[in-house]
């Protein structure tokens, strides 16, 4: 079943290329700017690996359910995965790897199938 898209594809990449070029330009982006650059690849990414089995959550800009396995209705989820949103959008866009940002002390990630490295970059800049 394919996930319902709240951002469309132009907006969302808008977004994101504000967001890079922010970077290069040690500048700060517009919260509405950013949070739609965090949906749109929090929407890309249940898109790209359907399922409900990991929470990933971008706080105060979002979060998705994405993997296949067991699905969780109740509680805390059992396969989290939280993050800040920059760094958030540092992975999607293949600017910084799992393995680094999991050494950053700012993901948290708990659970089995918590670990996204298979399902990123999602969208890739130089």
């Amino acid at each position: 079943m394919a996930i319902k898209r709240r951002i469309n594809d132009t907006d969302g990449r808008s977004a994101l290329r504000e967001w890079v070029n922010s970077l290069q330009a040690e500048a700060s982006l517009p919260r509405p700017v950013l949070a739609t650059a965090v949906r749109f690849t929090l929407e890309e990414l249940a898109s790209r690996a359907e399922g409900n089995s990991v929470e990933v959550r971008v706080p105060p800009f979002g979060v998705t359910q994405c993997i296949p396995g067991p699905r969780h209705t109740r509680g805390t989820p059992p396969n989290v995965v939280e993050m800040p949103a920059d760094l958030w959008l540092r992975l999607a866009t293949g600017k910084l790897v799992w393995a680094q940002a999991l050494q950053s002390g700012q993901l948290h990630a708990s659970g089995l199938r918590a670990d996204l490295s298979a399902h990123l970059p999602l969208i890739e800049y130089p």
